[in-house]
């Protein structure tokens, strides 16, 4: 697993619509509207895999800073063992209703962030976003809460995403990064 994280330019994904899960008409997507979901975002659905093979999925928080999603957990949580066997992951948010909104799925690999100014500037937009009660200070390479302990950063930068519009037109829209 990679240690450290610098920021990145961003960049634009290949964008296409899938035609057969979308509604005549429908166009795709851009990856600004996607990007404004991931970062708007209150929760997020974080899927990764037990080293048996068994899915896990699990609610958390995040950030979408910098061309990628950053979520923490604690060193000794299911997902911290399942990412130290395979940090393929999946992570998902949307609306959870039928016919509106728009949906948006990241696929890629979960990368912990152990750079003291990396972890810093997170810290201070988790606390943007979530409020006091999401403070962070940063040591020995992790996010340290006094309640809480330490709870170790990963970044997951989108190799595929997928943004699912619901309500007319549905669409189905790939973003393939390079």
């Amino acid at each position: 697993m990679s240690t450290t994280e610098r920021p990145r330019p961003a960049r634009l994904p290949a964008t296409e619509l899938h035609t057969g899960y979308s509604s005549e008409g429908a166009t795709a997507r851009p990856w600004p509207e996607a990007a404004a979901v991931l970062t708007d975002a209150p929760l997020y659905w974080l899927s990764t895999v037990r080293p048996d093979g068994r899915p896990h999925v699990t609610p958390l928080i995040g950030i979408w800073s910098d061309g990628a999603l950053h979520f923490c957990t604690g060193p000794q949580e299911r997902k911290a063992h399942n990412l130290a066997a395979n940090p393929e992951v999946v992570l998902t948010t949307g609306a959870n209703t039928l016919d509106s909104g728009f949906d948006v799925v990241v696929e890629g690999r979960a990368d912990r962030v152990t750079d003291h100014a990396r972890l810093t500037a997170l810290a201070r937009e988790w606390e943007a976003k979530y409020g006091a009660d999401w403070h962070f200070d940063v040591e020995d390479g992790s996010f340290v809460q006094a309640e809480a302990g330490h709870a170790h950063v990963f970044a997951v930068r989108p190799r595929t995403a997928f943004g699912f519009g619901k309500g007319e037109p549905y669409s189905q829209t790939r973003y393939r990064f390079g």
